[in-house]
């Protein structure tokens, strides 16, 4: 049970504009040893100001101890698992942050010569290699900087085939159970999208699937593993489907933790597809960071892959501009080059048998979970699941609580909530991915945590309701949140808080 006596492991941290105090500083500058210069002549008064409104004013000791205190509020991949369907946030092996550190890979720049650049080249060179071997296509580009951006980029060269043949075509087909971004996508590319329903299985459904593509289908966006994590079992008809009429098949990639090492989408007919290195190759997730969303593809589309490309000439690796059927550049330079390192030393870490070991273990502990809680709650779909499995609210919903009240109990237990809501195609879906990097003994906590909470929703459904009881912000209104946010500092703050 939850230890309800010790509620915070630090004291409550005020704002540091509360802490400041006038006069305060966090450095200290040598007297100078050279003839002071007035920053108004120099500059120009229009380029200066004496000091900054409102800015805090405290020592360096406060300015550290702040933060850290703030950092012990997070939860972070160190603290414990992330639960998160299709989000997959899963540990960063620090050799990753070790290679890319590397003084002449952090520091090069991406305007130097490429005599001088042999190296960098090379890593990049080797991630289009390996990648390409893992999908089982035929080339692969780094530019792309998401997943998102990477769909973009496969839908752009998509249409650019169609429209070297005399006919761009008009629509893009995008099963229910594919990501979100999909019909996004192909709409900035400018498509129309039409939905193809799943089956009671939660995979394609064939016959809705042939009655739609026509003359006017330009290519489907399916996702393998889907987002209900069900494996597309038909693919191989599907594209053929699609191939017989002339369109293309585009797979969203970012399941592919679920395949690597195990089966390769250029093998059963995929022409394009994305993978986003956060989730499969363990390269930093989130934060508004760098990203990448590696674009991998068959024969008939690498003519239009973005540009330049890397190509040898005798013992050097040169950039080709020479490209003429090529959609163009997609992202300035070469893509993100730090997370490219990152990813080639997690796939060079792990070699092709560990690789595939890890997909079997994200596999496992999906599977793992499933088995355990499907007595307390109901699954979504009752076909096998793949590295995530979907259950729906269903059995709790008959008391009043629904998958945004079960998650917010579990940060009572100390884990991050599992997806909430998605896939949409689900009635109050909870989506629960483990990845390959959990043990057993966190997971038996995280399933004791779920149990728990069923046992709660039969018992006490109220204590449900109102949770998160324990953390140092209680239970939100969340349409005010949304509607009203406060997204700046007011220097009333600590009065109004006195006076409340």
């Amino acid at each position: 049970m939850i230890n309800k006596v010790s509620r915070h492991i630090v004291q409550n941290e005020p704002l540091i504009f509360e802490q400041s105090s006038p006069g305060k500083r966090g450095y200290q500058l040598p007297e100078l040893d050279v003839p002071a210069v007035d920053a108004e002549q120099a500059l120009g008064a229009g380029h200066v100001r004496s000091e900054i409104e409102d800015f805090p004013e405290v020592s360096e000791f406060e300015a550290l101890r702040h933060f850290t205190r703030l950092s012990t509020w997070n939860y972070a991949i160190d603290l414990g698992m992330y639960p998160l369907g299709s989000c997959t946030m899963k540990y960063n092996p620090r050799v990753n942050e070790l290679v890319a550190r590397t003084e002449g890979l952090a520091w090069a720049h991406p305007y130097q010569a490429e005599e001088l650049s042999q190296g960098a080249m090379e890593v990049i060179a080797a991630l289009e290699n390996a990648l390409a071997e893992i999908t089982g296509m035929d080339a692969v580009t780094l530019q792309p900087a998401a997943g998102a951006h990477g769909e973009f980029t496969g839908i752009l060269m998509i249409r650019a085939l169609l429209e070297s043949r005399g006919n761009a075509r008009k629509k893009i087909l995008v099963p229910d159970s594919a990501h979100g971004t999909n019909p996004a996508t192909a709409m900035m590319v400018g498509y129309t999208v039409e939905n193809i329903k799943s089956t009671d299985r939660g995979v394609v459904d064939l016959e809705a699937l042939e009655r739609a593509v026509n003359e006017d289908v330009a290519g489907l966006m399916i996702t393998n593993p889907n987002t209900v994590g069900v494996f597309e079992e038909n693919i191989r008809k599907i594209c053929g489907i699609l191939h017989d009429k002339g369109a293309l098949v585009y797979m969203d990639g970012a399941n592919m933790n679920a395949l690597v090492g195990v089966a390769r989408p250029g093998d059963f007919g995929i022409d394009v597809m994305h993978l986003n290195l956060h989730k499969t190759f363990s390269t930093p997730h989130g934060g508004g960071g760098p990203g990448a969303g590696a674009v991998a593809a068959a024969k008939v589309l690498t003519p239009y892959l973005p540009g330049p490309r890397l190509k040898r000439a005798g013992d050097l690796w040169q950039w080709n501009y020479d490209l003429p059927q090529s959609i163009g550049r997609v992202r300035a330079f070469y893509g993100n080059y730090g997370v490219l390192i990152r990813a080639l030393a997690y796939i060079m870490a792990h070699g092709g048998n560990g690789l595939r070991q890890a997909t079997l273990d994200a596999l496992l502990n999906a599977n793992y979970i499933r088995t355990l809680l499907e007595p307390y709650y109901e699954m979504a779909y009752k076909a096998p699941s793949m590295h995530e499995c979907v259950f729906s609210d269903d059995r709790q919903a008959k008391k009043g609580v629904r998958t945004g009240d079960i998650a917010k109990r579990l940060i009572d237990y100390g884990f991050h909530p599992y997806t909430v809501s998605f896939p949409l195609i689900v009635r109050g879906a909870m989506m629960i991915e483990p990845t390959e990097t959990e043990g057993k003994r966190e997971l038996d906590a995280f399933v004791d945590a779920m149990i728990a909470i069923a046992k709660e929703v039969e018992e006490d459904p109220e204590l449900v309701l109102k949770a998160p009881h324990l953390t140092r912000t209680p239970r939100v209104d969340e349409v005010t949140a949304a509607r009203k946010p406060i997204v700046r500092w007011q220097p009333s703050t600590r009065a109004s808080q006195a006076a409340d």
